[in-house]
């Protein structure tokens, strides 16, 4: 298979931001700095790299850009596995499934805590007086800073063909498909189930609160969509309850425990929903970005 072990320098750029994305890296030795804009003015350090870790996935998952630059901090040991031997990886390192998965899973986190964070700075930041504002300054440059590095890379990510490449599979792999009446929960607030969903059609809306004087629906989404796909990787309570709004709604679940053998089975469908995960890290990029815009418009008027 073509998977090669590299080596890169205390310095050395590893994968360069804007570039088209040929392969993807796992470093099996040292940690990589991750920036946007390296060598400018503006340049941003979004993050590091450890040993063990997954990087430039997302390039080949969606045949985009990279996103970032990465950068070797110290002596760095990688195995570089092109994007046309990403099954025949999986194949021979089956164990890389979930580890993939985490780290997506663990960008999504981290992707959406950043987002929460900046929806609720911007809500105190529109009720602030000038005092206030200052009190704020050190939270609101950060997130003006985030955005003038990136305000050039706002265009909404395409979801692509993950709907009709599912239709293509989706009897293959799993037969494990359940049909909901109105009313009944898929997971609850609370609950740890290690899976995640594929809403085939219906609606689901999704509450924190249920049946308490503090119940919330905070989203709600219809027809074909996946769901839930932190708890195929981690052993954490559900933070929504997620409750079926139609009758006859049917949905496909994904349990942790299935993956190989799915994988076995079907590879397209694990890597369907690695795009998937890919993805919604892109999609919340871009919401705390617009955020983040609005955080200096407000602070600017």
């Amino acid at each position: 298979m073509g998977f090669e072990d590299k080596t890169f320098k205390n310095g050395e750029i590893i994968i360069k931001e804007g570039d088209i994305g040929k392969s993807f890296f796992w470093l099996a030795k040292g940690s990589a700095h991750v920036y946007a804009n390296q060598g400018a003015k503006d340049q941003i350090k979004l993050g590091t790299i450890e040993e063990g870790e997954f990087f430039g996935e997302m390039a080949i998952l969606e045949e985009y850009p990279r996103s970032a630059t990465v950068v070797a901090k110290g002596p760095v040991q990688a195995v570089e596995i092109p994007g046309d031997e990403m099954k025949g990886f999986f194949e021979a390192n089956p164990d890389t499934i979930i580890e993939l998965m985490k780290h997506l899973g663990s960008r999504i986190k981290s992707m959406t805590k950043d987002y929460e964070d900046a929806k609720a700075l911007l809500s105190q930041l529109k009720e602030a007086d000038e005092g206030k504002k200052k009190t704020l300054f050190s939270k609101i440059k950060k997130h003006m800073d985030v955005y003038q590095a990136n305000k050039n890379r706002m265009n909404d990510p395409g979801e692509g063909s993950i709907r009709e490449d599912y239709e293509k599979i989706r009897d293959l792999g799993s037969d494990n498909v359940k049909s909901y009446r109105k009313g009944m929960y898929v997971f609850k607030e609370g609950k740890v189930d290690n899976s995640m969903y594929i809403l085939l059609n219906g609606t689901v809306g999704f509450f924190t609160g249920i049946h308490t004087p503090d119940e919330m629906k905070i989203d709600e989404i219809s027809d074909f969509a996946f769901f839930g796909e932190t708890g195929l990787v981690f052993d954490e309570a559900r933070d929504t309850t997620a409750v079926v709004d139609t009758d006859d709604t049917k949905v496909e679940i994904i349990r942790r425990e299935d993956l190989e053998s799915i994988y076995k089975t079907c590879p397209d469908k694990i890597i369907l929903i690695l795009r998937h995960m890919s993805y919604r890290v892109r999609r919340l990029n871009i919401d705390f970005l617009r955020t983040c815009k609005e955080i200096t418009e407000n602070y600017d008027s």
